[in-house]
């Protein structure tokens, strides 16, 4: 970019645009890491929590066994097998995000990581990973995870009611391949956390801890008999928050209900139609996203009661924002159009659909989805706005100036050539006087009007066009071998305008 035959102001501008571009990237990730973040305190703040409630369960247990005996003396035993597994799974966890945060120091004044520099992968990428495959660690970390499914196989038997928590740790530590977008298994480590940042990877294990913890719950809860109590037991219903659609713009109003809903494998549908399919008795969901902006989701569950079906409709909202492809690049300094040609200019609103967004300025026109073109008049600035109208309705605006600049100076040519150009006086007695932009991005057309021709000695010629008149002939017909020929105050138009550019630099005919 800033190589090749550029001027130095031309280099000193690409210097800037890199700069400006790692700039806004570093903005972008910020963002992103901080969230990874703050889902790891969720998930760590979970985990902390079902510690707790576990604790008390299997206090519960044990005091239980201790009073009746028999079928809650086993049920204790079983527990703490379970307590035992669920133990070194998670600590070998917590030991890999020690891992994890190798050389990563806690802010002392938030008592927080610093989730915005936490943006490299290598501890995990090293330590995981060889060019082979797995490394060592890695294939520990398979091992370690294979062997705690394994353990709790063992530890929770053939017993019928505990066998749906063996099969939601199965699904959840399920190891085999996984198929990328280009639709290429790629092993499970490689695929969930190779090449990932530091505080992704770090949000992830703990995730794997709260599917620890949550397996740990089950088997206390039904242990205790929750799982065998009447299905109108309040115990077997989870309180799920639904919001009127997923994603928000800050200050708008978040509207939605909380429901109690109960998953149950046994409460299956005769059918049903929606984006999904039915799994243990729930629709997971499963298509591509649609258009910018507000979608909806619906759909009917039908169940068989007392030999009639009974449909059961269900609706909701997401909002698809669209893919990030590109920067939003802006440099400050360099905020310019120019005069006399068509400056091409992208327009969007984050979040917000093309055809709900609108750009206005003098000169202004929209060609294309996000794609706009400034034709600026007069002035020295010129003021574009821009408004985003929102899902909700409300309304987001915002403004740039611009400054208006003219074309800068064109070079003049000879045969197209500039500088020092030599030749017989026969090539340039032929030659048509030009001009060129020389380190300008617009494609222009130009066309010279006139110019001056002067060989030293005798008088200068005045010409009208861009072609030596018989006057020029005569003057240059005097000159012999390495007398030098001068093209100056060359008048320089757009073509198709009236407009003359600025002075146009003079060029030297060299006779041979």
């Amino acid at each position: 970019m800033a190589g090749g035959k550029l001027t130095p102001r031309q280099k000193m501008i690409n210097l800037m645009y890199l700069v400006f571009i790692a700039m806004l990237a570093l903005n972008m990730s910020k963002e992103v890491l901080s969230a990874f973040g703050l889902m790891n305190e969720k998930f760590e703040g979970a985990n902390s929590s079902a510690q707790q409630s576990n604790a008390q369960m299997l206090a519960g247990l044990d005091a239980k066994a201790a009073e009746a005996g028999g079928e809650f003396a086993a049920a204790s035993i079983t527990a703490h097998k379970v307590e035992a597994i669920t133990k070194s799974f998670y600590d070998y966890i917590e030991n890999i995000k020690s891992e994890v945060l190798k050389g990563t120091e806690v802010d002392p004044e938030t008592g927080k990581l610093p989730y915005e520099a936490m943006d490299k992968g290598d501890n995990i990428d090293n330590l995981w990973f060889s060019p082979a495959g797995y490394s060592t660690k890695g294939k520990e970390v398979i091992a370690t995870i294979e062997k705690y499914k394994s353990d709790m196989k063992l530890a929770l038997g053939n017993n019928k009611k505990l066998s749906p928590i063996l099969s939601e740790v199965d699904s959840k530590f399920n190891l085999a391949d996984v198929k990328n977008k280009d639709g290429i298994a790629v092993e499970y480590l490689d695929y969930h956390f190779k090449g990932f940042p530091a505080v992704a990877s770090l949000a992830k294990l703990s995730a794997w801890q709260n599917d620890v913890k949550k397996s740990e719950t089950d088997v206390y809860n039904t242990l205790l008999g929750k799982a065998a109590v009447a299905a109108a037991s309040y115990s077997n219903y989870q309180a799920i928050v639904v919001l009127d659609k997923s994603a928000y713009f800050q200050g708008e109003n978040v509207t939605g209900k909380v429901v109690l809903g109960r998953y149950d494998e046994n409460t299956k549908p005769t059918s049903f139609s929606g984006p999904g399919k039915i799994v243990n008795g729930q629709a997971v969901i499963a298509m591509t996203a649609g258009n910018v902006g507000t979608q909806t989701i619906n759909g009917q569950f039908t169940f068989l009661e007392d030999g009639k079906n009974i449909p059961l409709k269900f609706q909701g909202n997401y909002v698809v924002v669209p893919r990030p492809n590109s920067a939003t690049i802006s440099a400050d300094k360099m905020n310019v159009v120019y005069r006399g040609v068509s400056n091409p200019m992208t327009i969007s609103f984050a979040g917000i659909p093309d055809n709900a967004v609108n750009a206005s300025a003098a000169g202004l026109s929209k060609v294309g989805v996000g794609k706009y073109v400034m034709n600026p008049t007069g002035g020295n600035e010129v003021i574009v706005s821009v408004s985003g109208k929102m899902s909700d309705g409300k309304v987001a605006t915002d403004k740039k100036v611009f400054r208006i600049k003219g074309i800068p100076g064109p070079t003049g040519t000879i045969r197209g050539e500039t500088g020092v150009v030599k030749g017989p006086k026969s090539n340039l007695q032929i030659a048509t006087i030009g001009a060129k932009l020389e380190d300008f991005d617009f494609d222009v057309n130009l066309s010279v009007v006139g110019f001056n021709l002067k060989i030293a000695g005798q008088p200068t010629v005045v010409v009208q066009g861009n072609k030596l008149n018989a006057q020029c002939v005569a003057v240059l017909a005097k000159a012999g071998r390495g007398d030098q020929v001068t093209i100056s105050e060359i008048k320089t138009k757009l073509v198709g305008s009236s407009l003359l550019l600025p002075r146009t630099a003079p060029v030297i005919f060299e006779i041979q």
